[in-house]
């Protein structure tokens, strides 16, 4: 990558996004939004929970964003029988009698996690230690995984008989929880006539893995006001009950609020929102914009929110202004 400055680098991310967007949407419709968000994460070297009722193209979008990235993409089916060995390779005996190591699904750029709160814990456990720290542990030897490493986990909100929900420690390693709605009824249209008729669908490449890791660099080189920052801290500050910091509505309706890392997504997420959005520089209503999506898997409500149907996208919205 060869570029002058940053400025030119900002610009070329830019412009890749803008490509991006426009391959992804030939597949996706009425999801740009979501589309972005996820885009946000991958730059910001973020994970993702996508949180969707079956058949709102979860796994399509996760196969699109793989096509146009042109990177190594796998997909695991969680289930209740997976074992660890299963998605991070185990140690066979090879025919010279020697133990080698066969790489599991891991090993690769792009994983999407289907149904992840449909194995046990210790599976679980497996893939968000990987998430954490871009590498697995087998038979106490370190693997270091592929670079980019993007993890996008589904989640079903229904059925929820048998499964294993995350506990919010762990929950805490997805930069974003996207929630996937039903589709507009004129986009709806759209994609049933294009996917009940013989259209085909050429998507191009647009970026490398090289290209991936430099802005994931660029991003964290991204200047931002100290003001910015503090009000990405405080914000997280404010979800917290009973500390110095709490709003009103936390103590009221809040049994446990986000923690630093919260507050450093922030910061990432606002960097990478201004930068697709032609800015050189986040201000607050960049953190405003990805505040939601990194919120609300790490604040809980208590008893009294439930039974009032105080939603934790309400407590947020009155949290940001």
């Amino acid at each position: 990558m060869n570029f002058k400055n940053d400025v030119e680098a900002v610009d070329a991310l830019r412009k890749s996004n803008n490509r991006l967007m426009s391959e992804i949407t030939k597949a996706i419709y009425g999801q740009d939004k979501i589309i972005q968000e996820v885009l946000i994460s991958l730059f910001s070297n973020g994970h993702c929970l996508l949180v969707g009722v079956p058949g709102l193209a979860k796994t399509l979008l996760v196969n699109t964003i793989a096509n146009v990235l042109g990177l190594k993409y796998n997909r695991i089916q969680f289930t209740p029988d997976l074992m660890p060995s299963d998605i991070t390779g185990s140690e066979i005996l090879n025919e010279t009698r020697r133990f080698e190591f066969i790489k599991g699904p891991l090993f690769a750029n792009i994983i999407l996690a289907d149904e992840i709160n449909r194995t046990p814990p210790k599976t679980q456990a497996a893939l968000l230690e990987a998430m954490q720290e871009k590498a697995v542990t087998v038979s106490g030897k370190r693997y270091v995984l592929d670079k980019p490493f993007f993890v996008l986990a589904t989640q079903n909100p229904i059925e929820q008989e048998g499964t294993y929900p995350l506990p919010e420690a762990q929950l805490d390693r997805f930069m974003f929880n996207i929630w996937l709605d039903y589709p507009k009824l004129e986009d709806e249209i759209t994609i049933v006539n294009n996917t009940t008729s013989d259209i085909d669908i050429n998507l191009e490449q647009v970026v490398s893995a090289e290209e991936i890791l430099y802005y994931q660099k660029l991003i964290r080189r991204v200047p931002i006001n100290p003001n910015v920052i503090e009000y990405a801290v405080s914000l997280a500050a404010k979800s917290r009950p009973n500390t110095e910091h709490a709003h009103s509505i936390t103590n009221q309706y809040l049994n446990w609020g986000a923690g630093p890392r919260a507050s450093q997504y922030l910061v990432l997420g606002a960097k990478t929102h201004a930068v697709l959005n032609d800015k050189y520089s986040p201000d607050i209503e960049d953190v405003k914009a990805v505040a939601t999506s990194i919120m609300r898997h790490r604040i809980i409500r208590n008893y009294k929110a439930e039974a009032e149907g105080v939603s934790v996208d309400d407590i947020i919205d009155e949290l940001v202004k």
